[in-house]
C-alpha cells in the first residue's frame, strides 16, 4: 500500500498545491451551513435584525433603557450613541464591543418588550424618570424588579431571551421609520450573495484540484509505464520466464491503470474527506446544540460497516488480479495458436478453457461487487436515520427554546458533511486494496534484480566497431538454467575466427540454441568465460556487445512499419546502400522489388503479411545491414527452399570474408562447407572439425549425416 504513496514523491509540490486548494474548498463548504442558518434565524425569523443592540433608537427609549443599567453600563451606553435630531444613532462598529453590548442589553430590552405587552411604553418610563423626585431610587426599584424578572427567566434559554430582545428592537425600528421589509430583503440578498460567492469559489477550487489531481495521476501512470517498460526491456530470458509475457502485459496496463485511478481518488477524496470531517466536528462543537453524541454514533456505525465489508472483500481483490493474468494468458495463447487450434479442431476445447477462466473471474468480480454494492444502501440508511434522529432531538430543543430552526438545519448539514467524509473514505477503501495489490505487482517488476548487468568499468568502451576483429572463443564454458539441478552445457571450448563459418549441430535438446544465446548474453555462463578478441563479454556493455553482432533468431520476428524500417532496425544511420546489399545477400531483393512499393512495402504486426521464408530472409538482411563483426544464425534457414539456401550460403561466403559466422543448424546440407563444425550431444562437445574430419572421427555426426544425406552426397566417405 505504501508503494502508492511512494509514487508521489516526485510530485510533492503539486500535491501541496492540491492540499491548499482542498483546504480552501473545505472552508467554503463548511461556511455555507452557517449562512443558511443565518438566513433562517436572522433573515426570516428576525426580519433581518442581526443584533440585540439597536443601530438607532429614540432618545426616550435610550432614557428608558438606562434605567435598567448600572452607572458604569449607562455611561458606556450613552457614549456609544450620538443624538441626531430625534434619533440616537450607534457610533460603535467594533464587533467585540458590540458583542459585549448585546449581552448587556439583552435582559433590559427583553424586560421592556414584556412591559410593552402590559401597556408600559418607553415614553412613559422616560417621563417617569424625568418627573421622579429621586432618579436613583427609581433605578434601584427597577433593578429590584429586573432581578425578580431575571429569577423568573432563569429557566429560559439564552436563545429565547435574545429573540425577545430582538422583538423589542423590531418594534423600535418600526417606531423610528425603518422599513423592516426592506431590511429583511437587504439582509437576505447580501447573505445569499455571500453564499453564491462561496459556492463559486468552492466550485473553482474543486475544478482546479480535480485538474491537478488528474494531471499528477496521469503523469505517475506515464512514469510507471515507462519505468516498467524500461525494466522489462532489460530483462533476460530468465526474468521473462519468471513473470510470463501475459503477466507483464497485465502489470504494464491493467495494474498501472488501477493505480492511476486510485491516485485521483486519493488526491481528491482522501485528502479532502479528513479536512471536511475535522472541520465539521469543530463546527458542530461550536454550535453548542448538545447533539454531538449523534455524530459519534454515526461515525461508529460507518466505521464498523466499512471494516466488515473490507474484511469480506480484501482477499478477493488479491485473487482477482491473478485471475486477470490467467485470462490474458489463455487469450494470448489462443490468438497466437489460432491456426494450430483450427487444424486440430480444438476450438471447442479452447472455448471451454477460456470460458472457465472468464467465469472464474466473473464469480470473483460478482462477489466483490455484491459485497461493495451493499455499502451504498447501508450508508444511505445510516444517513437518513441520522437525519431523522437529529430532527427528533432538534425538535425537542426548539420546543424547549434551547435551539433555533436554523441551528438545527446547520447541524444536519454539518452531520451530513461528516458522514459524507467517511463515506468518501469508504468509497476509496473499496478501490485501495485492489490498487495496493496492483502497486505491489508493479513494484515486484521494478524491484526484480536483473541477472544480466553491464560492468562498472567497461573494457574498450570507446573503441569503434571497425577496430574489432570479431574472434569468439569459448573457454571451458558450462551453463545451467536458474533453479535447475544439472548443467545444460558442460565444458564447451572452441574458437570461431573471422572469415570462417562455425557451425553447431546436434540432436534436438542437445543445447545448440542455448549455446548460441550465451554469446549475446541472453544468459550468462555459469562457469568459464566467452571472449571476443580476448575480452570477456561480461566486461563489455550490452550495447557495445550487441553493436558487434548481427542476430537472426530461429523464428523470424518483424515489426509493424515497412521493409526499410525493419532492415534499418539496427540503426537509422544505416546507409541505403548497405541495406540494399544486405537484402541481395539474404536473397530478399527479388520479392522486395516485385511490388511497386519496393522497400516502402508495408509490414503488418509480426510480419503476418509475408511468408515464413520471406520473413526469414528479411531477418537475415536486417542482421547483415548493420555490418556486424559477428553474425549469429539460430537455425535461420529452415524455412528456405534448397535453391535459395544454396544461393544465400554462397553469397555469405563471398561477401562476409572478414566476419565471424556462427550457424546453428538442423540440416547438414546447410553447414556442409563450414570451416568448423561443433557437434553437441546432451550438452557436451562430441566432436569438432570439418565435415570430412567428423565423418571419420565422430560417430554422433556420422549418425546425423546418414539420416539426412544419400550415399552420393556423403561423397563416398568411408563409413
Amino acid at each position: 500500500m505504501l508503494n502508492i504513496f511512494r509514487y508521489l514523491k516526485k510530485h510533492v509540490g503539486m500535491v501541496l498545491l492540491i492540499v491548499v486548494l482542498l483546504v480552501v474548498q473545505a472552508i467554503c463548504d463548511l461556511n455555507l451551513p452557517q449562512y443558511m442558518s443565518r438566513i433562517v434565524d436572522i433573515g426570516i425569523q428576525q426580519s433581518g435584525v442581526e443584533r440585540v443592540t439597536p443601530s438607532q433608537m429614540r432618545p426616550e427609549t435610550l432614557e428608558a433603557v438606562c434605567l435598567f443599567l448600572s452607572e458604569e453600563d449607562e455611561a458606556a451606553l450613552r457614549a456609544s450613541y450620538e443624538t441626531d435630531g430625534h434619533l440616537c444613532r450607534l457610533t460603535v462598529a467594533d464587533g467585540e464591543t458590540l458583542d459585549r453590548m448585546d449581552r448587556m442589553l439583552e435582559l433590559p430590552l427583553a424586560a421592556l418588550y414584556q412591559m410593552g405587552q402590559q401597556g408600559v411604553t418607553p415614553e412613559q418610563l422616560a417621563a417617569l424618570a424625568q418627573t421622579a423626585p429621586d432618579r436613583q431610587s427609581l433605578k434601584e426599584e427597577i433593578a429590584r424588579s429586573l432581578a425578580a424578572m431575571s429569577d423568573q427567566l432563569a429557566g429560559v434559554s439564552d436563545t429565547m431571551l435574545s429573540q425577545t430582545a430582538v422583538l423589542f428592537v423590531q418594534q423600535e425600528y418600526a417606531a423610528t421609520g425603518v422599513d423592516l421589509n426592506q431590511l429583511q430583503q437587504s439582509y437576505l440578498i447580501s447573505t445569499g450573495a455571500k453564499m453564491l460567492g462561496l459556492t463559486l469559489l468552492m466550485i473553482a477550487m474543486a475544478i482546479l484540484a480535480g485538474l491537478c489531481a488528474s494531471r499528477v495521476a496521469a503523469t505517475v501512470g506515464m512514469e510507471l509505464r515507462g519505468r516498467v517498460f524500461r525494466k522489462v526491456i532489460s530483462f533476460s530470458h530468465a526474468e521473462i520466464d519468471r513473470f510470463s509475457t501475459a503477466s507483464l502485459i497485465t502489470r504494464s496496463t491493467n495494474d498501472i491503470q488501477q493505480v492511476q485511478m486510485v491516485l485521483v481518488l486519493l488526491l481528491r477524496m482522501v485528502i479532502y474527506a479528513p479536512i471536511l470531517g475535522v472541520g465539521g466536528v469543530i463546527q458542530v462543537a461550536s454550535t453548542g446544540t448538545g447533539m454531538e453524541w449523534i455524530i459519534a454514533l454515526a461515525v461508529g456505525i460507518i466505521v464498523a460497516l466499512v471494516a466488515v465489508l473490507m474484511r469480506l472483500a480484501m482477499p478477493k481483490f488479491k485473487i482477482m488480479q491473478t485471475m486477470v493474468d490467467r485470462l490474458n494468458l489463455v487469450s494470448r495463447e489462443t490468438l497466437t495458436g489460432l491456426s494450430v487450434i483450427r487444424a486440430f479442431s480444438r476450438e471447442r476445447y479452447e472455448e471451454e478453457r477460456f470460458e472457465g477462466a472468464n467465469r472464474d473471474l466473473m464469480r470473483t468480480q460478482l462477489f466483490t461487487n455484491r459485497t461493495m454494492s451493499m455499502m451504498m444502501p447501508l450508508m444511505m440508511l445510516v444517513m437518513n436515520g441520522i437525519c431523522v434522529l437529529i430532527v427528533w432531538a432538534g425538535a425537542q430543543g426548539i420546543d424547549l427554546g434551547v435551539m433555533q430552526v436554523g441551528d438545527m438545519m446547520a447541524f444536519i448539514t454539518y452531520t451530513m458533511q461528516i458522514v459524507m467524509s467517511f463515506l468518501l473514505i469508504a468509497v476509496v477503501s473499496i478501490m485501495l486494496p485492489r490498487a495496493g495489490v496492483s502497486a505491489g505487482r508493479i513494484q515486484e517488476v521494478l524491484d526484480t534484480p536483473v541477472s544480466i548487468r553491464d560492468p562498472e568499468e567497461e573494457k574498450n568502451q570507446d573503441e569503434a566497431v571497425a577496430h574489432w576483429k570479431g574472434q569468439v572463443a569459448f573457454e571451458d564454458v558450462s551453463f545451467r538454467y536458474p533453479d535447475a539441478q544439472a548443467d545444460v552445457l558442460e565444458h564447451i571450448s572452441f574458437t570461431a575466427r573471422p572469415g570462417e563459418t562455425t557451425a553447431i549441430i546436434g540432436s534436438t535438446g542437445s543445447g545448440k540454441s542455448t549455446l548460441l544465446n550465451l554469446i549475446p548474453r541472453f544468459f550468462d555462463v555459469s562457469y568459464g568465460r566467452i571472449t571476443i578478441d580476448g575480452v570477456d563479454i561480461r566486461r563489455l556493455s550490452q550495447h557495445k556487445l550487441h553493436q558487434l553482432m548481427g542476430y537472426v533468431p530461429q523464428k523470424g520476428v518483424l515489426f509493424s512499419g515497412d521493409i526499410t524500417s525493419n532492415l534499418k532496425f539496427g540503426g537509422r544511420d544505416i546507409p541505403d546502400a548497405d541495406m540494399e546489399q544486405a537484402a541481395r545477400i539474404a536473397q530478399a531483393e527479388p520479392f522486395i522489388l516485385e511490388k511497386p512499393e519496393g522497400y516502402q512495402r508495408p509490414i503488418a504486426q509480426g510480419g503476418s503479411n509475408v511468408s515464413g521464408g520471406q520473413k526469414q530472409r528479411l531477418s537475415i538482411a536486417r542482421a547483415l545491414a548493420k555490418r556486424p563483426k559477428i553474425v549469429l544464425f539460430d537455425d535461420s534457414f529452415s524455412a528456405l527452399d534448397y535453391k535459395t539456401d544454396v544461393a544465400l550460403r554462397r553469397a555469405l561466403g563471398e561477401e562476409l570474408t572478414d566476419v565471424t559466422v556462427i550457424i546453428v543448424a538442423q540440416r547438414i546440407s546447410t553447414i556442409l562447407h563450414a570451416q568448423q563444425i561443433i557437434v553437441l550431444d546432451e550438452g557436451k562437445v562430441a566432436g569438432i572439425g570439418t565435415h570430412e574430419e567428423l565423418m571419420r572421427t565422430c560417430p554422433t555426426y556420422q549418425e546425423i549425416a546418414r539420416s539426412q544425406l544419400s550415399e552420393s552426397e556423403l561423397g563416398g566417405v568411408s563409413q
